[in-house]
């Protein structure tokens, strides 16, 4: 029983790091016989996205319907005018150290054949914001659709509780406390769900590096290098940058956000780690109603390390093929592989998907995508974590203007 007290009560920052690292180890003495583990971090991903759908519902109707239509247009304009600016500080910094470093120059195409993915549809993307069932949403994790529900129940409540009919506003204030029970209730299983976090990532660990080996990774360190590289900067110059312009304490800040960036890290999935991060960001001192409105949008249309992927991987992918673009091509192909990024679940692997949609659009053999996949891993854990501490700086930024 003391040893179940002790481990509920050790850091879970403290927890996962040494599940990350014990499987690590796992893989590489194993090898591919690790991926028996594999079902294990299936399990964590499926809980924590199984989680995420309804506290993104919950929290965005609640803090929806703490909003007026006038503050809710200003807190949206902001957040546009951040992302806008990180993404495309994340693009330049992806294009400028592949182009410098080139990434992907001694390398050559395998043997391996990829399928053509369906090239995204922006008609589609626009017409599943709207659902034509509201339980398909639901079922089908269509986040986009979710949000567009959320936003319309939160300014219905709204509208009921600040209603001259009395039994309307009754209503109105019954609905208000059903949300906030239903709220505390997915986060208090969110807590059971940590407590397994660490066996979780052990597995997905465990597998992933006992079947990809050190081969691939040592093929591709200079393209793995080039990203972390990217991220470092990312990290060192804009988004500590943006911190000391708002005059938000670095060091405190980092401190408090840690959980958040660790699991999305060690689970690759910025949607899953979405109530770890609201969480943290309250710590940080953000205000619960700033949170619950600006994190599961930011979850959704925020990807800055998504940004910064694309850039190297076009560079990659022109210097493994001998295709040469000019910078403005480069751009032009990064902004809409962004764009098509734009309600793709926040899950792992989700970038190759993109990647493979934009090689499409652009002619270049899918097979690129065979070769990225090798450090696929190691890449989505920098790139989500990175997205984690981009929305949430979002958050202190608007926030802060708000104050």
């Amino acid at each position: 029983m003391s040893i179940w007290r002790k481990y509920k009560n050790t850091s879970l920052i403290v927890k996962m790091t040494v599940g990350f690292v014990l499987g690590l180890l796992v893989g590489v003495i194993v090898g591919p016989s690790a991926e028996v583990l594999k079902p294990l971090g299936t399990i964590l991903i499926n809980l924590l996205s199984m989680i995420a759908t309804p506290v993104v519902f919950l929290t965005v109707v609640l803090a929806v319907n703490k909003m007026n239509p006038k503050e809710l247009g200003r807190t949206g304009g902001k957040l546009i005018l951040y992302y806008g600016t990180t993404t495309a500080a994340a693009v330049l910094i992806g294009l400028g150290l592949a182009l410098w470093i080139n990434p992907g120059e001694a390398l050559s195409l395998p043997n391996v054949t990829v399928d053509q993915p369906s090239n995204p549809n922006f008609a589609d993307v626009l017409l599943n914001i709207v659902p034509s069932n509201i339980f398909a949403a639901f079922s089908e994790g269509n986040l986009m659709a979710i949000l567009f529900l959320a936003v319309i129940v939160g300014f219905t409540m709204s509208h009921m509780m600040f209603s001259h009919d009395d039994k309307m506003k009754k209503y109105g204030n019954y609905l208000q406390e059903f949300f906030e029970v239903a709220n505390t209730l997915f986060f208090n299983i969110l807590n059971g769900i940590l407590l397994y976090a660490p066996i979780g990532v052990f597995a997905i660990a465990a597998s992933t590096f006992g079947t990809q080996g050190w081969g691939t990774f040592t093929s591709l360190l200079k393209f793995t290098g080039v990203f972390y590289l990217g991220l470092v900067i990312l990290w060192l110059v804009v988004y500590t940058g943006i911190l000391r312009i708002f005059h938000i304490p670095i060091r405190s800040f980092y401190a408090n956000t840690r959980e958040a960036f660790t699991t999305a890290f060690f689970t690759s999935s910025s949607i899953a780690s979405l109530p770890v991060a609201m969480d943290s960001a309250k710590k940080a001192g953000i205000s619960e109603r700033i949170v619950h409105f600006t994190l599961p949008l930011g979850a959704i249309f925020n990807s800055d390390g998504g940004a910064l992927r694309m850039g190297a991987s076009i560079v990659f992918a022109a210097n493994v093929t001998g295709v040469n673009f000019s910078f403005v091509d480069l751009i032009t192909i990064v902004i809409i592989g962004t764009l098509l990024s734009i309600g793709t679940a926040g899950i792992p692997a989700a970038g190759l998907v993109t990647l493979a949609a934009v090689l499409t659009l652009f002619d270049l053999p899918l097979e690129v995508v065979s070769l990225i996949a090798g450090v696929d891993a190691l890449i989505g854990m920098g790139g989500t974590a990175s997205n984690v501490v981009g929305d949430i700086i979002g958050a202190a930024v608007v926030d802060k203007s708000e104050g």
